[in-house]
């Protein structure tokens, strides 16, 4: 691979306003986490200490990951590849063994019918989340690669370029897929999307994907309303109901429309400044994880939520003022696709919850409880401390 990210070390370029924001978030997960301990159907206390504990772990990755440098990350990363794949394999060899015979291999059963973690005495690792930061390294990589070598842009050049990427995102799409967990498909998918959109590929792709979108949609919005049967034939009836619960979630209180529902009720309640910590007033499903903002708002109400939407925003301005500061491409590359999937996160966690998008089980990052996402991130995160230690600055520039 070719080696794009070299640089000396600048200790005196160390970004505190970046490690000011994540220690931020921090403090917010832990108090909502704290403070959701009535609402939730397990331990609280237990769920805490893991948070805390994987937060930890991700600033001490972070800081391993700026001791060494991010060249260390791109010399290896197609080793790690290739052992995520590995898990991934192991993990589709469980679901396969487990609906023959019953029983999952070592380290591998299922949770809420998914094969995507291993279990350990001490936690889970969802190899999944990891592999969506790999293939953002690598295909930032391709994409610098690519665009150093051609002549010009064209058709066929990025036809190519697609061709290069998908060689290193399909059998890692498919394995994920095969779970199943479609919305980490999704996650990677829109990560590559972006990158190819900042690669600078001609823009009648973006206009042909972003008008094959609205016909997909429109069609199956069409179905959906007026041929629902016809529908059920190609996607299966459980999927869909999450769209029923969407768009009518009073109709089916009991089921799929509950989550919705209950989480409107929580951030209705709550009003200007909630209930304060703990409260036990409407119970939320799934409190620590993809509804945690509907925690929030029970809790602290509109001011409490409108502090974790602008702490978000903070985080993803003061990453994208990074990425226009620097000069190599390959970072920016890198920091657009982590921008990606943060922002897509955020607008689906926060949308679902409201009930403008449709439930999707995505968590709010860095907020929410989840160990493997939340060093993921962190692998990203020391990444873009070490790009932040050499970008230019504000106060680099001299104006006439």
């Amino acid at each position: 691979m070719k080696q794009s990210l070299s640089y000396t070390k600048q200790p005196n370029r160390f970004d505190f306003g970046f490690l000011a924001i994540l220690i931020g978030l921090m403090l917010i997960s832990f108090v909502s986490i704290y403070s959701a301990f009535n609402l939730m159907t397990q331990n609280g206390t237990a769920i805490l200490i893991q948070q805390i504990v994987w937060y930890s772990l991700g600033f001490i990755v972070m800081g391993i990951i700026m001791f060494f440098g991010n060249d260390t990350i791109m010399q290896n990363i197609k080793r790690i590849y290739f052992i995520l794949i590995g898990c991934l394999i192991y993990l589709l060899l469980s679901k396969f063994i487990y609906a023959i015979f019953g029983k999952p291999l070592p380290l591998a059963s299922p949770v809420n019918g998914a094969f995507s973690w291993f279990q350990f005495p001490f936690g889970s690792f969802q190899p999944s989340e990891f592999m969506k930061i790999v293939l953002i390294i690598i295909s930032a990589d391709i994409i610098n690669e690519h665009n150093s070598n051609r002549a010009m842009v064209t058709y066929i050049s990025d036809i190519d370029l697609f061709k290069k990427i998908l060689q290193w995102a399909a059998p890692a799409l498919l394995l994920i897929f095969l779970q199943p967990d479609t919305g980490i498909c999704l996650i990677i998918g829109i990560s590559l999307v972006v990158m190819l959109m900042c690669s600078g590929i001609k823009k009648q792709w973006i206009l042909i994907g972003g008008g094959l979108l609205l016909f997909v949609l429109i069609i199956f919005f069409y179905l959906f309303f007026f041929q629902y049967e016809l529908l059920t034939k190609f996607i299966a009836s459980y999927k869909l109901s999450r769209i029923t619960a969407w768009f009518f979630p009073e109709d089916d209180l009991t089921g799929n429309g509950m989550q919705l529902y209950t989480s409107l009720l929580s951030l209705g309640s709550g009003g200007l400044s909630g209930f304060g910590l703990q409260p036990d007033v409407q119970s939320i499903p799934e409190a620590q994880t993809d509804f945690i903002f509907a925690a929030i708002g029970q809790s602290f109400g509109f001011i409490g939520t409108t502090i974790v939407v602008i702490i978000c925003l903070v985080l993803d301005l003061y990453i994208l003022r990074i990425a226009i500061h620097t000069s190599n491409m390959t970072e920016k590359y890198i920091i657009s696709g982590v921008l990606g999937i943060l922002i897509y996160q955020q607008i689906q966690n926060l949308g679902m919850v409201t009930g403008l998008l449709p439930i999707t089980g995505i968590t709010l990052p860095l907020i929410s409880y989840g160990g493997s996402s939340i060093l993921s991130y962190f692998i990203c995160f020391g990444m873009i401390m070490n790009i932040s230690s050499h970008a230019k600055k504000f106060s680099d520039f001299t104006y006439n």
